[in-house]
């Protein structure tokens, strides 16, 4: 989900520093200031905040055995933050060694509480935007899930855009009325009109944001009647919460509501509609192209000098948030009991990773049946199904998104297993 595989750095990333206050993960003075173009407003300087070195960077894929997860290709993260936009980066990502392998799997759609959030977005995007027997883009469009759906709901007439469009596995009534296309999306694919261009989880994977939103710019052209949708994570959940397995390799860039915002107002779109969702960890946002944005501002909109703080506030309390963490687990492990996690993506990547964990967790469980008896990168835990659960005798399981928690404790409860369930 990359625009290209440009690479990112041009210099060693020690070159690029200098001293300031900002603190490292380790609760140490170290480089803390970068001369770096932010990608999003074209500013000189970012204020670096966080780093991990040494992790996977292909936190969504699964590796077919336990020895090819433990080589899995690893890269760093350098977080920078741009003082005059608010927008956040990993200065250290390098997208020339993303492949986007084929055992890529981001499927969320086998949970009922995501698949009734997509369902209910979908039916929004229909019903406000009249899209029926209209044409429909989606950027990053993954296995087509969304797409497919969208094209369901209304007739309409959609392509969807993707590096690993060719995995697309569903079946549907649509069919005749979609093309996927194996490629980065370019100015080219603005030959594709359309009213409707979607964007879900891939902005958040590209480097170069306003590169890319200057394309999709460019290749939406004089077409003012097209709108325009972006879902994102939100980074001041991630930075508040101290959710650091939410800050993983495959995303590079994080937004704030204010960042996004003006990322796209600097592109030439005027924002429509914008706010949260998903138990706000998702920013939605609509617009449309024109020659001269205003300066209205949505009430969710945050100054980067509000950002500057929370990130201060993080930098200051994450190092306890390891410690508490890496402590709980290797307690429980101490005493000879056993702990699993549920949910076996990036954030189950991220989290094992940051704590650098190894016997403490034996296995990860996922619903999604694409994921069972693969392993995870990096550290290179088994992935097993939920029935596992019933053989093993968890005393621990960890959620790695507390929106599932309530699903997964009937799930349990249904499977008549008794643990202690908590959530990250």
């Amino acid at each position: 989900m990359l625009l290209g595989p440009e690479t990112h750095l041009s210099q060693p990333l020690e070159a690029k520093m200098k001293d300031s206050p900002f603190k490292n993960t380790s609760g140490e003075t170290g480089f803390t200031y970068a001369e770096e173009i932010c990608p999003s407003c074209d500013s000189k300087g970012l204020s670096l905040f966080y780093e991990v070195r040494n992790i996977p960077i292909h936190c969504t894929s699964i590796m077919l055995t336990r020895e090819e997860a433990s080589k899995s290709p690893q890269g760093d993260i350098v977080l920078g933050f741009c003082e005059q936009c608010g927008f956040i980066t990993n200065i250290a990502f390098d997208p020339a060694i993303q492949d986007n392998s084929p055992i890529y799997e981001e499927q969320q759609g086998f949970s009922p509480t995501f698949q009734a959030y997509a369902d209910e977005l979908a039916d929004h995007l229909i019903n406000k935007y009249d899209l029926y027997d209209k044409n429909i883009v989606e950027i990053g469009c993954g296995k087509g899930d969304f797409l497919i759906h969208l094209c369901e709901l209304g007739h309409n007439r959609g392509v969807g855009i993707d590096p690993i469009s060719v995995n697309v596995r569903a079946e549907s009534e649509a069919a005749n009325r979609l093309v996927f296309i194996q490629d980065y999306y370019s100015e080219q694919h603005g030959r594709y009109h359309s009213d409707l261009v979607v964007c879900r989880h891939t902005l958040e994977h590209i480097p170069f944001t306003a590169e890319f939103v200057r394309t999709l710019r460019r290749a939406i052209g004089d077409r003012i009647e097209t709108t325009i949708f972006f879902e994102v994570p939100d980074v001041t959940r991630i930075l508040s919460e101290l959710a650091f397995w939410d800050i993983y390799y495959e995303h590079c860039s994080y937004f704030s509501p204010g960042s996004l915002a003006r990322l796209f107002r600097h592109c030439g779109f005027e924002l429509t509609d914008f706010n949260r969702a998903y138990d706000d960890q998702y920013l939605l946002l609509e617009a449309t192209p024109v020659r001269t944005p205003s300066r209205n501002l949505f009430e969710i909109e945050e100054s980067p000098e509000y950002m500057a703080q929370n990130i201060k506030s993080f930098s200051t309390r994450l190092r306890d948030m390891l410690d508490r963490w890496a402590q709980r687990l290797r307690k429980v492990h101490n005493q000879g009991k056993r702990t699993v996690i549920w949910g076996s993506g990036s954030k189950c990547v991220g989290f094992m990773t940051s704590l650098t964990i190894k016997d403490e967790i034996e296995y990860v469980v996922d619903i999604n049946p694409y994921r069972h008896g693969k392993f995870i990168p990096g550290v290179g835990k088994e992935i097993k199904p939920p029935k596992f659960l019933k053989q093993y005798k968890p005393d621990l399981v960890i959620v790695m998104n507390s929106i599932y928690l309530n699903e997964i404790k009937q799930a349990l409860d249904n499977m008549d297993v008794p643990t202690e369930v908590i959530s990250v």
